[in-house]
């Protein structure tokens, strides 16, 4: 078990299983206590994320954060030369904590552990911002700061852009793709046998 995970659920650019960790490493992690702190930190802001896109919306991003901040890892990783795996849904996390902070910069958050300090969400997504680019350039391992990255560039332009390049436009795609879908089934290639 330790092998498959180690190949597919984990990401790296040095692995013979490139597309499908990609995705797959979003969903694993390295300890019980990173698993909680990542889940904590998107059950806090998923209700505003899914208020903001719709649960569809929101699934469909999520996903695609995941692949898009690992493909960033990928890069960092290969301008570096610095090859350990990586795992954990902190870049796509990142996504939904900076979609969420760029649409409400304004909104109050605090510490679990130190709720009567608050700040706002906009101060928030700075300082982490800050962070992760003082990790990345200067080889701090603690984090995949590169995912992180990534992740919060990917979520502040798709709530600030890609919902209307994207998301509002997705219907001649969606009705090509049935099209072929129905093309192909009527000609038996991946239609129901009767």
């Amino acid at each position: 078990m330790r092998r498959i995970m180690f190949t597919y659920f984990t990401s790296n650019p040095s692995s013979k299983a490139l597309c499908s960790p990609m995705l797959l490493s979003t969903f694993s992690h390295f300890s019980l206590f990173h698993m909680a702190a990542n889940m904590y930190v998107l059950w806090s802001f998923s209700s505003s994320i899914v208020s903001l896109l719709g649960c569809e919306q929101f699934i469909a991003v999520y996903l695609s954060a995941g692949v898009i901040s690992t493909f960033v890892s990928y890069v960092a990783k290969m301008a570096t030369g610095r090859f350990e795996p990586s795992l954990g849904a902190s870049g796509a996390i990142m996504t939904v904590l900076a979609a969420v902070c760029t649409k409400m910069p304004e909104a109050k958050l605090a510490i679990i552990l130190l709720p009567m300090f608050t700040f706002t969400a906009g101060s928030a997504l700075k300082a982490i911002i800050a962070f992760d680019t003082a990790g990345l350039a200067l080889g701090w391992r603690l984090f995949d700061h590169a995912a992180h990255l990534g992740g919060a560039l990917f979520g502040m332009w798709y709530v600030t852009y890609g919902h209307e390049l994207i998301w509002k436009n997705r219907e001649p795609l969606v009705k090509a793709w049935h099209e072929l879908r129905t093309k192909n089934a009527g000609k038996g290639g991946g239609g129901r046998s009767s």
